[in-house]
Parts: structure tokens; sequence; C-alpha cells
């Protein structure tokens, strides 16, 4: 028998590389998704640290200050009632932010529940999947603007106009964006269903319950992961489309959408109140879609290291 080198036996000794480990070093090589991230979590210190060190109140009203330009005491400038446009994207970045990653979890939840249902259980896959074509099959803008029309005034009288429209904001888009997610996750419960270790399970009893929980659910942990990253830029956009459209929080409760519908009409004088807050809304969309791109391609060993 031949004996080992020391090179072989450092190879032989050395730790098995975790999991979680190799994730993170394949998505560290996806540059695009590491600036991604970076700036995602600037966007977010931003807006939840910004408003306790600059002191600006985003709905105090200064007259003999409206209108004016970028300066050291306003780095955005002032908008027609003399509030700072700075703390006012700061404000508005709380409330974007907010409704797109809760109405993310709910359309998630949603998504999640019925694609698990529709693949696990073959006399559920029918129903429930025409239930998802039925869904993508309406119009999503004329939709949410029925939804709103019916519900706002339902709502603010029992939540107030602040939060009756985040309830009603949250629940519009996350009942109108699950679609995606149910159909992805189903495509994996069917796949999954004939792998050996399903089968054995199976075969020694396991209850439905027990195998969806310990089998089904951790491998389609990925799909799901990247589903909820792009289900919060699809809840930003949706819910700066509503606010400009002026059907979503109240004048005075600043959110990105709201922002860029306040500044249309003085575009012409003053071109730069369209800019924050559109930039914002286009690179955080831009910097969750390629943590989205990371995360496939680190979660999906069929395409990893590519």
């Amino acid at each position: 028998m031949t004996e080992m080198t020391d090179d072989t036996l450092k190879i032989i000794d050395r730790p098995a590389k975790s999991q979680l480990r190799d994730v993170w070093e394949q998505f560290s090589a996806h540059k695009g998704a590491l600036i991604g991230a970076a700036f995602f979590l600037f966007v977010v210190l931003f807006v939840l640290i910004g408003p306790f060190l600059w002191l600006y109140d985003p709905t105090f009203i200064d007259i003999r200050s409206r209108n004016q330009g970028m300066s050291f005491a306003h780095p955005f400038g002032t908008d027609q009632l003399g509030r700072d446009i700075f703390a006012r994207v700061m404000k508005g970045g709380q409330v974007s932010l907010a409704v797109g990653i809760t109405a993310m979890l709910l359309s998630l939840v949603v998504g999640t529940g019925i694609g698990v249902l529709a693949g696990y259980f073959k006399r559920l896959d029918g129903p429930l999947m025409r239930f998802t074509d039925l869904f993508l099959a309406l119009p999503l803008l004329p939709l949410l603007l029925v939804i709103i029309m019916l519900f706002r005034e339902k709502l603010n009288g029992t939540f107030g106009p602040e939060g009756g429209i985040f309830i009603l904001m949250v629940s519009a888009i996350g009942i109108t964006s699950w679609m995606q997610t149910a159909r992805i996750v189903r495509g994996d419960v069917l796949a999954l269903k004939e792998r050996e270790f399903v089968l054995a399970a199976k075969s020694i009893g396991t209850p439905s319950q027990r195998m969806i929980s310990r089998h089904i659910l951790p491998n389609v942990l990925s799909p799901i992961l990247v589903s909820a990253t792009l289900g919060i830029a699809n809840a930003i956009i949706t819910e700066s489309a509503l606010s400009f459209l002026g059907l979503g929080f109240p004048p005075d409760f600043p959110t990105w959408g709201r922002l860029l519908f306040d500044a249309t009409d003085y575009m012409q004088q003053y071109p730069e109140r369209v800019l924050w807050p559109g930039l914002a809304i286009s690179f955080t969309v831009l910097a969750v879609n390629y943590i989205g791109d990371g995360l496939r391609d680190a979660l999906d060993p069929r395409i990893r290291g590519r």
C-alpha cells in the first residue's frame, strides 16, 4: 500500500466547509449583489437612524423658507410650504420600506401556502392553480384602485388616516402579488415529492403536516428567499405608483411616491424635487433586484459557480 503524502493528509484533515459559508462565498463573488446589499443596508440605516441625527421635522411648515435651493441648512432644498425635503425623503423611505417589507411578507405567506398545498396534495392542485390563474388574469392596477376606493373610508374610520391606509396598502399589494411565488413553489414541491428521502419518509407513515414542515419547506427555501427580495422591489414600486396617483397616504404623510406626486406641479421650476425621490426609488429597487440575483446564484446548486 502506498504511503500517504503530507499534502494528502492535509486535505483529509481539512474540516468540511459549512453550507452557510459556501453560500456566503458564492454570494460575495457576485459583485452586483454585494454592492446592492451594501446600498440597501445604507438606505435602511439612512431612513431609520437619519431622522434622529437630522433634527428638522418633515411636517414643519416654514413659509419664509419655501422654495429654497440646495444649501447646508437644507441639502435637498425646501418645498412650496417650506418643509425640508431631506427630512421628508428620510421619512418617506421609512414608510415605503415598511410597506414593501410587510406586503412582501404577506404575499410570501399566501404564495408559499398555496404553492405547497397545490404541489403536495394532488386533489388541491387543479382548484388552487385555477384560482392562481384567475388572479394572474386580473388587471393589477384597476383591481388595486377598486380595493382602495371600496375600503379606504372604512379602514380610515377604524384605524385613523395613517394606520388605515397602511393596512389597506399592505393588504392590497400583498393579496395581488403572491401568484408568482405560488407557481414557483408548486413546481419545486412537485419535483421534491419524487425524491428518495420523501418517498422513504412516506413509507414509514410520516403524517403530511410533519412531511411538509420537516422535508418540503426547508428544501424550497431557496426560491422563497429569491421571491422575497423581488417582492420587496415590486411592493415599493406599486406603493409609489399608487401614491403618485394620489391614492396613497395623506398629503402630510410623506412617502417616496407622494413626494413625486407633490413635485410634478413644480417640475419645470424646480426639477430637482422630482430627482431625489425618483433616485431613491430607482436605486433601492435596483439594489434589491441585484440581491435577488445573488441569492439565486448562491442558493441554487445547479448554477452555483457559473
